[in-house]
């Protein structure tokens, strides 16, 4: 896997909003992620919240997000 740089949470949820994941459901501040093919993804961080190279390649993993996607 690529590096990945630190990057806003915002904006890794926009990209997976874009490579087709949609909210199957809410509840607060968790949000229950869904796509064919993929077991569903809880997104529970804020907006304004920097996510590092290490839990970005865990999302990566689980959600098929590539550095390209950002």
């Amino acid at each position: 896997m690529k590096n990945w740089p630190s990057i806003k949470a915002k904006h890794v949820f926009a990209a997976l909003l874009k490579i087709g994941w949609r909210v199957k459901r809410q509840s607060g501040s968790h949000v229950v992620l869904e796509k064919e093919g993929y077991q569903n993804y809880v997104w529970a961080f804020r907006d304004y919240e920097e996510i590092g190279p290490r839990m970005l390649t865990r999302i990566a993993k689980k959600t098929g997000l590539k550095t390209e996607d950002i």
